[in-house]
């Protein structure tokens, strides 16, 4: 068995648009494809030996142990791998529970789909385990333990944290999209102009010099202290001289911490002796050159926190610990307690498992134990200096019982210190008194607190600290999102998703669109290329210049990769025909049309899909659809959308001359199709397919009527405005049309026009792309053959693994069964082909070039017309 393809889907994809986060694999079974796993002797004893986690794996049994069932009864080794995948992560602490077989038209090879948390991990967890599967077969031993660290080491570096995750959760349950910026922490929520960030618990409101302030452990405190606060007495020392003096004045017990530090590192608390404070003052400098000596405060450790100026949260924090039972010693009173299934490694689960490191066995030696010591029973001793959760700690939540004194004290704190996200840790007999009456004191304030301890405390009620953040990012009537749409289709999506961009400037918007040919932001060209994968759609979405966003989807970014948004506002296809069939596992125009239908499907309840009435396989789309739908037809009478109107349906025809909505009884005529420039004089039939579905894009949006009709009229077509789209030009004898029409369904559109041009010969450039079908350039052959009255066959400059003559044979076999006397010539450079074509043009013919470099064919067609016209000029 091999891995031959994995791809990760990270949006709505042609596998799944409910589970956007999948791994595709494409798994060649080999010798294996007809062997099932009950034909294998003792297969299933040793899968439930080596994963007995998989006992809740349901399968399609729907019942836990499902899969065990099938594995019993005899099902495929590519389904091993997929539930081997998933259990490979969840034993990771990455819970994923979706997946799918499908089988390909490839012998001995099939489609695994599984989902994933981490990418990372799911493209690990992949390869796993098929060499796990193999092991099973041949019966060798395999150790799982290695690759179950790896993936808990890819889970720690890459997943969220349960600050982060906690509010992602938070804005996803009330439809805040977010993107995640970086490996780690960075993730932007909401999409444009819209957009907020946040790192851990800071956000884009925190101050750079709050940060600093609460970093600044002396000037907090002075800070603090001049508001009235009580605070530690204490002082900053740099040498073990000044340490002396520091302990003189403060007496013991004495507190040693890093004057930078955070999360704990390098503080030593209760020291009662100067050489214990030596070696406190000696770890702290490993992470500040400056050492805070303070008063130690008798009492528990708490936690205060505030967000946007409120109380929202208190928890109790007791350090690592264990509780002697007379009988264990130390190691095993602590592998117990790692027993506790609540706790996990690193953030993977509520309380993180207690490691006995250096920090542990001098606290230890400070008592008089070691690791081997037997303690008294109900003995607590205590294994961490301080209480985070991070290092074993508990938390107690305590919110309901804090006093209001406490609650004000805190409030002042966060706005003393100018903290959006304040975290102040407090140590106090009893957090129910005043703090000024228990001889209590602030120790430290967090601009990054983490929220882990009062989401999933040990003990007591779990709060949900992560609403209050996004309220205060996203009031209640604060937008979030911006609007989408997208544009899916074989041929015309470029043209449309352009032209509604600019009706969406014309509006007003600042937009951002993607195409086949780059990425515009406001209308400024940023990133040239065919941008129209998820990629692509993300960087308009990230933009904060942008307001409104439409973007152009087409296959092979969907197939790679999926969307780049979870759902649009109005999603439109313009059509479905032959084009790139047999790549990636699509075959068939049903199969083309499923991934297609992406889009539609991607539509959010509320919004439109824009389904073209003509074809088949777009109008049947209509039947899986949630959203609303409106379609557009180039006939008014296409007993489809009558059905529809009579329903009080929404739809845009092509009625008596007029691009005209139809809404309930009502027709509403936008404008004149000999009006608009994009269909030149009305001959131009499949960009009037295009106009209607942008039109009902605007009327859905909006726009005015009047609106609309402008921004028809000013939307001229040219090079600039639509590159290689009807790009036109007239010279004095002769017209040249420039089109990135790469297809059948694109070339036959064109033929369209070319009936209704008045020429009295006219000339195709064709070629056939190197990753279509023999087929397929048969086709294309057959479609010149019956437009044009002489070809000329160019190639494109990578034949993407083709010879040339595989290229040209069925191009010619095409041409000649539709015309066997054309005239025809084969150059295979395309800008000689250009060329000669322009230098041997007749008098009143149409050349059309089909191009695959868009620029410098329009600009070796506008060089000729400059010497055709000084040419002129002369005469």
């Amino acid at each position: 068995m091999k891995i031959v393809d994995l791809r990760v889907m990270r949006g709505p994809n042609y596998w799944s648009v409910k589970h956007p986060k999948i791994i595709v694999l494409k798994l060649d079974l080999e010798d294996y494809y007809n062997t099932l796993t009950n034909q294998v002797p003792g297969f299933s004893t040793k899968l439930r030996k080596m994963f007995p986690g998989m006992q809740s794996h349901r399968s399609s049994e729907g019942v836990e142990g499902g899969f065990f069932k099938t594995v019993d009864e005899g099902t495929t080794f590519a389904h091993v791998v997929q539930h081997i995948a998933l259990e490979l992560q969840t034993m990771a602490g990455m819970d994923s529970g979706y997946g799918r077989i499908y089988p390909t038209r490839e012998e001995n090879v099939a489609t695994v789909v599984f989902s994933y948390q981490e990418e990372r991990a799911g493209e690990y967890a992949a390869y796993t385990a098929l060499k796990v599967t193999k092991a099973l077969i041949n019966g060798e031993k395999y150790k799982l333990n290695d690759d179950i660290d790896r993936l808990h080491q890819i889970r720690e570096d890459e997943y969220f944290g349960p600050s982060t995750y906690a509010i992602v959760t938070e804005a996803v349950s009330r439809g805040i999209p977010y993107i995640r910026l970086n490996r780690h922490s960075l993730i932007q929520l909401g999409y444009g102009k819209h957009q907020k960030r946040i790192q851990a618990t800071m956000t884009n409101s925190t101050a750079c010099f709050a940060v600093e302030i609460a970093g600044d452990k002396n000037a907090t405190k002075d800070l603090l202290s001049d508001a009235g606060i009580p605070v530690p007495k204490g002082t900053t020392v740099y040498s073990q001289e000044e340490l002396r003096r520091a302990i003189t004045w403060l007496g013991f017990p004495i507190v040693v911490k890093p004057l930078d530090g955070n999360h704990g590192k390098g503080a030593s608390i209760n020291i009662t002796n100067l050489a214990d404070a030596k070696k406190g003052f000696q770890e702290a400098l490993k992470f500040s050159e400056g050492v805070i000596v303070e008063q130690y405060i008798t009492g528990f450790d708490f936690r205060l926190l505030v967000i946007n100026g409120k109380f929202v949260a208190a928890a109790k924090r007791t350090p690592a610990m264990v509780t002697g039972d007379g009988t264990s010693t130390i190691k095993q009173l602590v592998d117990k307690e790692n027993k506790d299934p609540r706790r996990g490694i690193g953030h993977e689960k509520v309380l993180t498992k207690i490691k006995i490191d250096q920090h542990t066995n001098a606290l230890l030696k400070g008592m008089g134990l070691t690791t081997q010591s037997v303690v008294p029973a109900g003995q607590e001793v205590y294994l961490k200096s301080t209480a985070n959760i991070s290092t074993g700690g508990t938390a107690t939540d305590v919110t309901d019982l804090i006093d209001s004194y406490n609650v004000l004290m805190a409030e002042r704190i966060a706005g003393i210190i100018g903290l959006d996200i304040c975290g102040i840790d407090v140590m106090t007999t009893d957090i129910a008194i005043p703090l000024n009456e228990t001889r209590g004191a602030v120790l430290e304030v967090n601009a990054a607190p983490g929220f882990r301890m009062h989401i999933s405390p040990t003990f007591g009620l779990p709060r949900n600290v992560a609403e209050p953040v996004v309220d205060m990012l996203f009031p209640r009537e604060k937008p979030s999102r911006i609007p989408i749409i997208a544009v899916t289709g074989t041929n015309g999506k470029t043209t449309t998703t352009r032209l509604i961009a600019h009706m969406v400037k014309h509006k007003g918007y600042q937009v951002g669109y993607t195409t086949t040919d780059g990425i515009y932001i406001q209308d400024k060209l940023l990133e040239k290329g065919d941008t129209t994968g998820s990629y692509s759609a993300e960087f308009v979405l990230k933009d904060p210049t942008v307001n409104f966003a439409v973007l152009e989807c087409a296959r092979g970014g969907l197939l790679r990769s999926g969307l780049g948004f979870q759902q649009c506002d109005i999603g439109i296809v313009t059509n479905v025909s032959s084009d790139h069939l047999g790549l990636r596992d699509i075959n068939t125009l049903e199969e083309l049309a499923q991934v297609k239908a992406v889009i539609p499907k991607s539509v959010s309840k509320d919004g439109y899909a824009v389904l073209n009435a003509d074809d088949d396989l777009v109008y049947a789309m209509a039947s899986e659809l949630h959203c609303k739908i409106a379609f557009f037809s180039m006939d008014e009478n296409n007993p489809r959308i009558l059905k529809h109107i009579a329903k009080g349906g929404l739809a845009a025809v092509f009625e008596n001359g007029y691009i005209s909505i139809f809404k309930n009884s009502y027709k509403l005529r936008i404008d004149r199709v000999a009006d608009v420039p994009l269909t030149f004089g009305g001959r131009a039939r499949f960009n009037i397919e295009n106009i209607l579905a942008a039109t009902l894009a605007g009327y859905i949006s909006h726009f005015d009527i009047e609106d609309i009709k402008t921004s028809l009229r000013t939307f001229i077509p040219s090079p600039a405005k639509t590159p290689g789209r009807m790009n036109l030009f007239k010279f004095p004898n002769f017209e040249v049309l420039v089109d990135y029409a790469h297809n059948v369904g694109g070339l036959k559109a064109i033929g369209e026009f070319m009936n209704a041009v008045d020429a009295s010969h006219k000339v195709g450039i064709i070629a056939g792309v190197g990753d279509r079908r023999t087929e397929d350039f048969y086709d294309i052959g057959l479609a010149a053959g019956q437009i044009f009255d002489e070809v000329i066959v160019r190639l494109d400059s990578d034949l993407r693994g083709k010879t040339a003559e595989e290229i040209t044979g069925p191009l010619l076999h095409g041409i000649e069964d539709a015309n066997p006397n054309m005239k025809i010539e084969v150059i295979p450079e395309e800008m000689r082909a250009i060329a000669y074509a322009l230098e041997k043009a007749e008098p009143d013919s149409f050349i059309a070039i089909f191009t695959e470099d868009i620029d410098e064919a329009v600009k070796m067609v506008e060089h000729f017309k400059v010497i055709q016209d000084r040419k002129m000029l002369v005469e």
